[in-house]
């Protein structure tokens, strides 16, 4: 199956999930969720991301977020990759934490912005553990869950400083008490409903109205205009953490590419900065080295490869291999 196309321009709206691996949790405890938004926040100002809505499940989350500078990918990457290096060294722990590449839903924000927030918001109840729950007690757990963004939304007190909550709350009257109270309202209504998404969107990766699925189309996805906009190459441009880690572990027949040394490592930051998309510094942040330490291992890779050709011929199968992953 194909992948769903990612499409970025500067305004754009989405909705992106990520799932642990094999369905395996992302937080032991409370600690790592808090460690979660806090990487969340320093990346959404990093970014310039703009977010309205988000909640934590065991193991995986959800996000509604705007990009004024169509840089979804690279906030992505930075933010899956810091966090899987503090669960990594925290539980002492190797491999992959998610399953695969995030999914992103193109979102038209005037006809779903408040729908998809209000969809992310009853995930806690949506379990089914929650669902034999009766409806009084179910929204009992939902106004008292504490890793979400639905708080801030019913109440100003229980707010977190990087989440925007006006864009949505000015379909139900504004951030006043009374907008918060139907907000409230509506989200009890869909709990009763059984508010779903899902089977709205299109082709895997665009929720909208038809017009806006036809002029996304036309922009964006046309087989004659995918060489004239630049975005649209940009969102196969780069591979994730785990897909370069992966080939590279397999390649090289390593089994923890992260705590690899000498030549491997300077393996390792050549591909991620190639074929992932980081800068210097994000590479070191990952690897737990100065940026200069990557620059110098870099190069110093160059210098080996013109020196060694058994070496140059693994870097080649290696890069052979992760060009077909981009297709």
């Amino acid at each position: 199956m194909a992948r769903p196309l990612r499409i970025q321009y500067p305004d754009a709206l989405y909705h992106v999930t990520c799932r642990g691996n094999e369905r395996r949790d992302i937080f032991r405890d409370d600690s790592d969720r808090h460690e979660f938004l806090k990487i969340l926040s320093r990346s959404l100002e990093t970014y310039g991301i703009i977010l309205h809505a988000f909640v934590l499940m065991n193991n995986h989350w959800h996000f509604l977020l705007q990009t004024p500078l169509g840089n979804l990918a690279q906030f992505m990457r930075h933010f899956n990759i810091t966090y899987t290096s503090h669960y990594n060294r925290r539980h002492r722990r190797v491999g992959h934490l998610y399953q695969g590449r995030y999914k992103s839903v193109l979102v038209e924000q005037d006809a779903y912005l408040s729908q998809v927030s209000r969809y992310i918001h009853l995930n806690p109840v949506r379990v089914s553990a929650k669902k034999r729950m009766s409806p009084d007690k179910r929204l009992l757990y939902l106004w008292n869950y504490r890793w979400s963004s639905l708080p801030g939304y019913v109440a100003k007190a229980g707010r977190l400083d990087f989440v925007t909550h006006e864009t949505v709350l000015a379909e139900y009257g504004g951030d006043t008490r009374s907008g918060r109270q139907r907000y409230k309202r509506q989200i009890t209504e869909d709990m009763a409903s059984g508010l779903s998404v899902r089977d709205k969107i299109v082709g895997q990766s665009i929720l909208g109205e038809k017009g806006f699925v036809s002029w996304v189309r036309e922009s964006f996805l046309g087989s004659h205009r995918d060489r004239e906009v630049p975005d649209v190459k940009k969102i196969h441009c780069y591979l994730s953490l785990e897909e370069i880690t992966a080939v590279l572990e397999q390649e090289r027949d390593i089994p923890d590419i992260s705590r690899a040394t000498g030549t491997d490592r300077q393996i390792f930051m050549t591909l991620l900065y190639k074929y992932g998309g980081l800068n210097n510094r994000e590479i070191g942040e990952l690897l737990g080295v100065d940026y200069s330490t990557v620059s110098q291992g870099r190069r110093r890779l160059l210098d080996k490869v013109k020196q060694k050709k058994e070496l140059r011929r693994s870097l080649d199968r290696i890069e052979v291999i992760l060009s077909r992953v981009k297709i």
